[in-house]
């Protein structure tokens, strides 16, 4: 089926586990956005391009040093192969801890792209001739190691997936979460209003519209301030109205903390 809202968006995955790329694919929102058409997602072994009888596609580092790492030869040769015959899966971006942050930012820019590709690394990573002269750039989704970018492919497609038109049930959902407007999003609830004796905020509870989104608003501003103030300060901290916004919901001392007075 394809999607109403237009093309879809084509994602490339380079890997040596290739199931397990299809396996995070096979459920949930991922899983619906390719049988909607809203993601084609395209999983590629890095294997097939191995010409000995092992399929090898590692080896020891050249000056010595723990480890393997993944020769340039195979990786070169299955996105040549793949581009030959489907096209380029460009940009094509290694996923590595030396790459720029991945964060909500990149993946709007990456949402409005035609599409994309990901060269999972594994070991002690790649040959540095594949990030000199095959890929694009480089992304990291955090500053962990992990044993392979499987992991980091999987949090990439989600997170840009969800942001095109018809992959979310709701679309307001897309534009109400954290990271949004550079904020992490306000505390939710559902039924019961009264579990263990721990209540609903009575504002949510009040059928008043404005109340409900001025506390919303109120709720991102503190969590963020009290946990990532980094966020706030990127944007340019907090504007006199959110100041005052937070001080009517009795913020003052978390505003104090980090330097605002009322």
């Amino acid at each position: 089926m394809n999607d109403p809202t237009g093309p879809a968006l084509r994602v490339d995955v380079f890997s040596i586990f290739p199931d397990l790329v299809r396996s995070f694919a096979s459920a949930g929102l991922l899983a619906r956005a390719v049988a909607s058409g809203v993601l084609d997602l395209r999983v590629h072994d890095l294997r097939s391009a191995a010409h000995d009888a092992r399929r090898s596609v590692d080896d020891a580092p050249f000056g010595g040093g723990a480890g393997m790492v993944l020769m340039p030869e195979p990786i070169f040769g299955a996105v040549e192969t793949v581009e030959a015959a489907e096209g380029p899966a460009r940009p094509l971006f290694l996923l590595s801890a030396a790459g720029r942050r991945f964060d909500q930012a990149a993946a709007e820019e990456l949402a409005v792209s035609g599409g994309f590709g990901l060269l999972c690394g594994r070991y002690e990573g790649v040959d540095q001739r594949v990030a000199d002269h095959l890929v694009d750039d480089e992304l990291s989704i955090g500053d962990v190691v992990l044993a392979g970018g499987e992991a980091a492919a999987f949090v990439v497609t989600e997170a840009v997936t969800r942001l095109r038109p018809g992959a979310l049930g709701n679309e307001a959902s897309s534009t109400e979460e954290s990271f949004s407007d550079g904020l992490l999003e306000y505390p939710q609830y559902t039924r019961p209003a009264d579990f263990r004796g721990w209540e609903v905020p009575e504002v949510l509870r009040s059928g008043d519209h404005g109340r409900v989104a001025r506390w919303r608003r109120a709720q991102a501003l503190a969590r963020t301030l009290a946990r990532r103030p980094d966020l706030l300060a990127a944007r340019g901290g907090l504007t006199d109205d959110e100041v005052q916004l937070l001080a009517d919901e009795g913020e003052v001392q978390l505003l104090a903390r980090h330097g605002y007075h009322v």
